[in-house]
C-alpha cells in the first residue's frame, strides 16, 4: 500500500479533532444543532490552518443521518461516501485552475438539480480569490439566492481580493493562526502514535518554523522522520533537515554587525552557505531573533516565556540588549523585513544577504530617519570626548593666515601620562600577550583581543583598550574580565589589577595614551633571552 503524509492521515475526520480553531468549530456546530444553516460561507486565514478540513467536516455534518452534538457522526453512509470522495454532495472545485466565467456558469447550471440523496450539496470553492472579475460577478446572483439545497463555502487566503459584494453575501469566519502550544501538543501526540522518539525541543522548533499552520508543521516532521528513519531525533537533527541556524549563529553575527566588522559577519554567511542551509529561512529567523531581542531591550520584566527561547538564550540576549541602543535594533530589523519580501523572489539570495550586512554594519551609507540618529549620536560621542574640532570656512576676501587662525577648536584631548607607580608585571603584559591570546577559548573574544593596545591610568592597574566603548562594555558586562586577567596572572605567575576601556568614535589611541608597549620592547628582548637560556 502507497505510503500517505502525516497531513493526510492524521487529518481530523470530526470537530472535536480539529486544534486551535475553537470560534470557528462551535459557531458551525451550533447552527448545525439549532438547525440555522446559512447558505454561503466564507473560509479567511493564512495556509495550512484548516480551511478545507472543517469545510468537508461541516459538509458530512449536514448531510449525516445521525450528527452527534453538531458532529458528524462517521458511521452512517453518508458521512462514510463522503470520507470516501464517493459522494456527489460534496464537490470541490480548484479556483485557482478553474476560475473562468464558464466554470461559474457550468455552477450555475447545476445547482438546478437537486441532491439524489442528502439533504445538501456542498461547493467547496478553494482559492475563490482566484477567480476572474467576470467570474465573480456570474456567482453574485447564485449566492444571494441560491437554491435551499445548497450550500456554499468559499475559501481563501488573500480575502482583501475579494469583492465586497461577494463579501456581503457569505457569513465569513478568520481563522487564526495556531499557537505553538496547539501545534508542538498535537505533534507529540502524532509522533507517539507513529511511536517515533524526537525531543520536545525539536518539535517546539518544528512548530514555530510552521508560522501557526498545522499542515506545514505536519510536512516538516514527516520530512524529519523520513531522513532520520528509525532514530531518534534531535533538535540539532531537525535544524540540519530544515536548513535551519542555531541561534548562536545568530548572536555571533550581532556582535560582528554591531562592532562593524564586515569580514568576520561574510565568514558566517560563508559557513551557512557552506553548510547548506536556506538564506531564505536564515534571513527570517535573524529577523525573528532581533525582534525578541527588541522585546528583552524595551522589557523590565522577565519575559522569557513570552519569547519561546531558552534561559541560555535569554540571559546571552538580555547582555546583547544592554550593549546596543533600541533604534539600532529597530534600523537593523527595518532592513531585514525589507530583505525577508526582496529574498524570496531574488535569484542572487546570497548577494542580497552581504548587501543588507553591509547596510547594517555602515549606517553612514543611508539617509534614513534611524539611521542618521545613529550617526548624530556618534558625532556627540566625539563633542563629549573632544575630538570633533568646528571651525568657520575662510572665504576668498578673508584667507589670510589670520582668518585660519580664527577656526574654534571646540576640545582636544590631552594625552594622558602614565601614572608614577608602575609595577614590573604590569610592564610584562603587553610583552607576552602574544601568548594569552591563542589560550581564549571563544573564537569572537579570541578575534576582539588579537587587537588591543595596553597603558594605565590608575596606579599599579592594567588599562586595556579595545577599538571601541561597545566591545569593552559587552566584554566587562559579560564576565569576560575575569577569564582575561585569570590567562594574564597565570602566565605571568602573579596577580595583575586590569581595567578594559573602549576607545570612542574617531579616537586615535596615540593621541589620547601612553603607550605600554613601548616601554616593554626592552623587557620583552630580556624575558626571550631568559627563555632561550632556559
Amino acid at each position: 500500500m502507497a505510503y500517505t503524509a502525516l497531513y493526510r492521515k492524521w487529518r481530523p475526520d470530526n470537530f472535536e479533532d480539529v486544534k486551535g480553531q475553537d470560534h470557528v468549530v462551535t459557531t458551525l456546530k451550533n447552527q448545525i444543532i439549532a438547525d440555522r444553516i446559512g447558505h454561503a460561507y466564507l473560509f479567511c486565514g493564512t495556509r495550512g490552518t484548516g480551511k478545507t478540513t472543517i469545510a468537508k467536516i461541516f459538509a458530512k455534518a449536514v448531510n449525516c443521518e445521525n450528527p452527534v452534538n453538531g458532529s458528524p457522526c462517521g458511521q452512517c453512509a453518508m458521512c462514510k461516501s463522503i470520507a470516501e470522495n464517493r459522494s456527489m454532495n460534496v464537490i470541490e472545485i480548484d479556483a485557482a485552475s478553474n476560475n473562468g466565467i464558464d466554470n461559474i456558469r457550468q455552477i450555475r447550471e447545476d445547482v438546478r438539480h437537486a441532491p439524489m440523496e442528502g439533504k445538501y450539496t456542498v461547493y467547496i470553492i478553494d482559492e475563490v480569490h482566484a477567480l476572474s472579475d467576470d467570474a465573480f460577478n456570474a456567482l453574485l446572483k447564485t449566492l444571494e439566492e441560491p437554491p435551499s439545497y445548497i450550500i456554499f463555502i468559499l475559501a481563501t487566503t488573500e480575502v482583501q481580493s475579494i469583492l465586497s459584494t461577494i463579501v456581503s453575501r457569505c457569513q465569513r469566519f478568520d481563522f487564526k493562526r495556531i499557537s505553538i502550544e496547539t501545534i508542538t501538543g498535537r505533534l507529540r501526540e502524532l509522533a507517539d502514535a507513529e511511536k517515533v522518539s524526537i525531543e520536545d525541543k525539536a518539535l517546539r522548533y518544528i512548530a514555530k518554523s510552521a508560522d501557526g499552520g498545522m499542515r506545514d508543521a505536519l510536512s516538516m516532521m514527516d520530512m524529519c522522520i523520513s531522513y532520520y528513519y528509525g532514530k531518534d531525533i534531535t533538535y540539532d537533527q531537525v535544524l540540519e533537515v530544515l536548513g535551519a541556524v542555531d541561534t548562536e549563529v545568530f548572536s555571533e553575527l550581532l556582535r560582528f554587525v554591531i562592532f562593524g566588522n564586515v569580514k568576520e559577519a561574510f565568514r558566517i554567511i560563508e559557513d551557512v552557505v557552506f553548510e547548506g542551509r536556506d538564506l531564505s529561512q536564515f534571513v527570517n529567523d535573524f529577523s525573528w531573533y532581533l525582534r525578541n531581542l527588541m522585546l528583552v531591550k524595551t522589557s523590565d520584566n522577565d519575559i522569557e516565556e513570552v519569547l519561546d527561547i531558552t534561559s541560555e538564550s535569554y540571559k546571552r540576549m538580555r547582555k546583547e540588549a544592554d550593549s546596543i541602543e533600541l533604534d539600532v535594533i529597530m534600523r537593523y530589523l527595518r532592513i531585514f523585513s525589507a530583505l525577508s519580501s526582496e529574498i524570496k523572489y531574488s535569484t542572487q539570495k546570497r548577494i542580497a544577504l552581504e548587501m543588507a550586512i553591509i547596510r547594517l554594519c555602515k549606517p553612514g551609507m543611508e539617509n534614513t530617519t534611524d539611521s542618521l540618529a545613529d550617526r548624530v549620536r556618534q558625532i556627540e560621542e566625539k563633542l563629549e570626548n573632544g575630538t570633533y574640532v568646528t571651525g568657520t570656512v575662510p572665504t576668498q576676501a578673508d584667507s589670510s593666515d589670520d582668518s585660519v587662525k580664527k577656526q574654534e577648536v571646540v576640545k582636544q584631548k590631552t594625552k594622558a601620562p602614565l601614572p608614577n607607580a608602575l609595577s614590573e608585571d604590569i610592564k610584562k603584559v603587553p610583552a607576552i600577550w602574544h601568548k594569552v591570546v591563542p589560550k581564549i577559548q571563544d573564537s569572537f573574544l579570541k578575534s576582539m583581543f588579537t587587537t588591543v593596545n595596553f597603558t594605565a591610568v590608575k596606579d599599579n592597574v592594567l588599562t586595556i583598550v579595545m577599538l571601541n566603548n561597545t566591545t569593552a562594555n559587552m566584554i566587562n558586562s559579560d564576565g569576560s574580565k575575569n577569564m582575561i586577567n585569570n590567562l594574564i596572572d597565570e602566565e605571568i605567575g602573579a596577580h595583575v589589577e586590569i581595567e578594559i576601556i573602549g576607545q570612542s568614535d574617531g579616537e586615535r589611541f596615540s593621541d589620547s595614551y601612553t603607550d605600554l608597549r613601548s616601554l616593554s620592547e626592552v623587557l620583552n628582548y630580556e624575558i626571550e633571552e631568559e627563555e632561550d637560556d632556559g
